[in-house]
């Protein structure tokens, strides 16, 4: 598959990982008065976790190896990286503006621009490397 495809088909599962990342902050701080910087948390898990699934069926499809589980925690790992930036970028936004302690759901669309670059690149050349790259780099490492 194309760079270009597979950036695009990132970029839609992006979007869905938005949507559901700040549509669940915004559920748990608006209707059930959870602290923003908790439910942040909740909403990342649930969004990565839907991240994982269409990425691993659509955008990087047949690539990757291992057991479903522990690509999915290596996946959550990888997006965890990316996850400091985003929630950096949202802490900053939820302490500097009141708008955005009312509502959560933009300082997520700042975070998700700050982590894709880094989300991205750990997918494609970690996550769901085709298993030729990763034997090359087992090889390499039994070879030094």
């Amino acid at each position: 598959m194309s760079l270009r495809r597979q950036l695009g088909l990132f970029a839609l599962s992006g979007v869905l990982g938005f949507v559901i990342d700040a549509g669940i902050v915004q559920m748990l701080v608006r209707e059930l008065a959870m602290n923003p910087y908790l439910a942040r948390l909740f909403s990342f898990l649930a969004a990565a976790s839907s991240t994982w699934l269409f990425n691993r069926r659509y955008t990087f499809a047949g690539q990757g190896g291992g057991s479903k589980r522990r690509q999915w925690l290596r996946y959550v790992i990888a997006m965890a990286g990316g996850f400091a930036l985003n929630y950096g970028a949202y802490a900053l936004c939820v302490a500097s503006w009141p708008l955005v302690r009312q509502w959560p759901a933009i300082g997520v669309a700042a975070g998700s621009v700050a982590g894709a670059l880094v989300n991205f690149l750990s997918s494609k050349y970690w996550i769901f490397r085709p298993p030729a790259q990763a034997a090359a780099v087992v090889e390499g490492d039994h070879a030094q």
